[in-house]
C-alpha cells in the first residue's frame, strides 16, 4: 500500500489541483476562478483539536472571540484545562457541553504524536472515541493538523452546498452521494475540499468552515 500523501506546502496543493483538473472538466474550469487555495496547516496536538471543538456549531466570529479569551486566560493546554474551574471556562464563553468535551480530552492522555503515524481510518477512529469528537471534527483535524491529502469531510454542509452549485445538482447531496461524487478526486480529496470551500465563499460571499 503506498504511503499516504501529506499536504505540507503550496506545491502539494498545486499538485492536487493539477490532478483535479485532469480528473474533471468542471474542476478544470472552476479552479482558475478560485486563485491559489489556502494551505491552512496548523500544528497538531491538543490545541488544534480544542480549537476545532470551540468552533463547533457557532460562527467564525464567535469562535474567534472565545478562543481569544481562552488564549488570554492561558487555557490552551491539557494541563491548564485539567486545573481550570468551571467559572474559568464559563468566563471564556464555553458552553457546559464544550467544557465537558475539553476536560474529557485533556484527561484522556492522548499520544498526539502517535496519531501522525496512523492510517486515516485508524486516526479518525481513535479521535471519535473521545468526548465531543464526531467524524467531522476528526476529519478536520486530520486535514489541517496532520495534513492528510485524501481526507474529505463529506458531512460538511458548505462542501455539500458548494458541490450542488458547482455541479448544478437538483438538490444538496447527502454525505454518501458527495463521497461517491468525490471518488475521482482521490488521492487529493483534501485539496478538493479546500477548493469547494473557496467556491462556497465565492458563490455565497461568506466562509463555509472555521
Amino acid at each position: 500500500m503506498p504511503e499516504a500523501r501529506i499536504i505540507a506546502t503550496q506545491a502539494d496543493l498545486d499538485e492536487g489541483c493539477a490532478h483535479l483538473a485532469r480528473a474533471c472538466p468542471i474542476w478544470s474550469k472552476t479552479l482558475p476562478l478560485l486563485g491559489p487555495l489556502p494551505l491552512r496547516r496548523r500544528d497538531d496536538g491538543f490545541e488544534a483539536i480544542a480549537s476545532t471543538i470551540v468552533g463547533q456549531q457557532i460562527s467564525i466570529a464567535a469562535a474567534g472571540a472565545i478562543w481569544g479569551r481562552m488564549q488570554d486566560a492561558g487555557l490552551l493546554t491539557e494541563a491548564a484545562l485539567r486545573k481550570a474551574s468551571e467559572d474559568d471556562l464559563r468566563a471564556a464563553g464555553l458552553s457546559r457541553a464544550k467544557q465537558r468535551y475539553l476536560r474529557g480530552i485533556a484527561n484522556a492522555g492522548i499520544d498526539w504524536n502517535a496519531l501522525r503515524d496512523m492510517p486515516d481510518d485508524a486516526a479518525i477512529a481513535h479521535l471519535v472515541a473521545l468526548p465531543g469528537i464526531g467524524i467531522w471534527t476528526a476529519e478536520i483535524y486530520l486535514k489541517f493538523a496532520l495534513g492528510r491529502a485524501d481526507v474529505f469531510a463529506a458531512g460538511d454542509l458548505a462542501l455539500q452546498e458548494a458541490a450542488r452549485i458547482m455541479y448544478d445538482l437538483p438538490a444538496r447531496p447527502t454525505p454518501a452521494v458527495l463521497r461517491q461524487l468525490a471518488e475521482p478526486w482521490r488521492p487529493w480529496r483534501a485539496v478538493a475540499a479546500r477548493g469547494l470551500w473557496a467556491y462556497y465563499r465565492l458563490a455565497k460571499g461568506r466562509e463555509g468552515t472555521s
